[in-house]
């Protein structure tokens, strides 16, 4: 059953991050902010960086589609927990160039949490 559960959320993760990686190319306006205040939206450099962050999210989304469908629940547990990195990288990102706490804390933390809640019914399945 945790492996059932586990799975589903990591596919539902795995949706959620292409989607959010996508975004970056078709609608970076609205994906830009992540939370970092005065990020330079309009500027051709910085959306070339969101482009990269777009493919990297989308690659990771693919990677947990791949596992899902190829691996065993431990080694996509593994994977979900390393996975859990990005989320709190991104949260120390924001706090540490003065973003709002409720970005830090409630988009970024919140989803490390979820991610780490698959792995670790992945992992104990």
């Amino acid at each position: 059953m945790q492996s059932i559960i586990g799975g589903s959320l990591a596919a539902v993760i795995a949706i959620a991050v292409v989607v959010m990686g996508t975004s970056f190319f078709w609608a970076p306006q609205g994906a830009a902010g992540f939370g970092i205040p005065h990020s330079p939206i309009q500027d051709p450099a910085f959306h070339a960086w969101l482009g990269v962050k777009g493919v990297r999210d989308i690659a990771s989304g693919v990677g947990i589609f791949v596992l899902l469908a190829a691996g065993t629940p431990a080694l996509l547990g593994g994977f979900m927990l390393t996975l859990t990195l990005i989320p709190i990288g991104d949260a120390a990102i924001v706090l540490r160039n003065k973003g709002p706490k409720s970005a830090a804390y409630g988009i970024h933390a919140a989803s490390a949490a979820v991610v780490l809640t698959a792995a670790t019914l992945l992992l104990t399945a």
